[in-house]
């Protein structure tokens, strides 16, 4: 089954005041591409389809208004604009159950590592190939306990059953190194140097007094 359903209505007019329109109406613009034949232009459910696609790699089900045969798509180009962070614009892909795609996965990085260390992580995306109805929404790459000095490449990633590497296995996902030090001696000199200005201040004050009282 697909993750979500999407209701979609055919479009026959094009350009930016024609999308401009259908945003008005709480629609998006999406263009379907298939195996066969040209692509189809289509507008759906806006708050829909923006909940679905908090899911990465989220198997859609289209179903038009006008009787056509539902498909099965995948969002392969989101348009956002940067400032509202809308969709504007969507490219789906027709997929077919039993279809290998490649796709590129979230990483998330779990556990922690060993004390006195700092986790970087290189890459926020994995490239994999999976069947198209069975596509992982994320990867886990775990750093649980590790020591400074080690690294977890691409190949060393545990991937889900049915999931093939699409990525060279030596690309750096995640490095572990030691936590940096802090700078003591310039701790130590920033921190006398803050003294120093508040013993002059604390003089400065007392001086003012005095000479407050001597006018008295």
């Amino acid at each position: 089954m697909a993750d979500f359903k999407l209701l979609a209505e055919a479009r026959n007019e094009f350009g930016k005041g024609a999308a401009r329109r259908i945003r008005r109406a709480g629609r998006i613009p999406a263009v379907v591409y298939g195996h066969v034949g040209d692509p189809v232009h289509i507008s759906l459910e806006g708050h829909a389809t923006m909940m679905a696609l908090k899911h990465a790699n989220a198997l859609l089900e289209i179903e038009s208004t006008d009787g056509s045969k539902n498909v099965l798509a995948i969002a392969r180009d989101v348009q956002v604009e940067p400032v509202r962070r809308e969709i504007e614009h969507l490219d789906l892909i027709i997929v077919k159950r039993g279809e290998k795609i490649e796709v590129d996965v979230p990483v998330h990085v779990v556990g922690e590592a060993a004390p006195g260390t700092m986790v970087s992580q290189e890459e926020s995306t994995i490239a994999v190939k999976a069947d198209a109805t069975k596509l992982p929404e994320l990867i886990e790459v775990s750093v649980e306990g590790r020591p400074a000095g080690e690294h977890v490449l691409a190949g060393q990633v545990e991937l889900p059953a049915g999931v093939e590497l699409v990525a060279d296995e030596e690309l750096l996902i995640v490095n572990v190194s030691e936590e940096a030090e802090m700078d003591t001696e310039s701790d130590a000199e920033e921190e006398a140097t803050e003294a120093e200005s508040t013993d002059e201040e604390s003089g400065a004050e007392e001086s003012t007094e005095e000479e407050g009282s001597d006018e008295e």
